[in-house]
């Protein structure tokens, strides 16, 4: 979800790792060549889905955490990519502490249509979350128990770290 701490936690994961770090958001704004909410305005939410999915669909890499737009969980071409070079994992926060955390969709650029709130987003994206999730991180008692919980997770699955 948008304000789970993706970016945050993958900046550090991926220190932590030794590994590269991605942030699709940031690979959408060069593609696109302006920032998230021009990109939903101009194309609307589908124009804009559309090139978050040729991002998603178009990342080859090896020893990288990437930290994924929140919508990219929607597409299902993208989603199969990344699972299919890596683990998957959902950084669960409950909707109040990411209501806290977004004051202002707009600003943000989140791929939401109009009249949607975050707790409309919330419900609708959470089942793709838990379908295409290796690993469900609960998100709570800061960033630096996040990071370690992904780590023990990964070391019990095998996947390093």
């Amino acid at each position: 979800m948008p304000g789970a701490g993706k970016s945050t936690v993958g900046v550090i994961l991926a220190k932590r790792l030794g590994y590269d770090f991605i942030d699709t958001d940031l690979l959408l704004i060069k593609k696109a060549g302006r920032a998230l909410p021009e990109i939903l305005k101009s194309a609307g939410v589908d124009g804009f889905l559309e090139l978050e999915s040729a991002v998603g669909q178009s990342i080859k890499c090896d020893r990288t955490v990437i930290a994924t737009g929140g919508s990219m969980v929607l597409l299902e071409a993208a989603m199969e990519n990344l699972r299919n070079s890596g683990v998957v994992i959902w950084l669960d926060t409950e909707l109040e502490e990411l209501e806290r955390r977004i004051s202002d969709k707009a600003d943000r650029g989140i791929a939401a249509r109009p009249g949607e709130s975050l707790a409309d987003i919330f419900k609708m994206r959470r089942p793709y979350y838990e379908k295409y999730s290796d690993i469900r991180i609960p998100c709570v008692a800061g960033t630096d128990n996040v990071v370690a919980m992904i780590r023990q997770a990964l070391n019990y699955r095998g996947s390093g770290a």
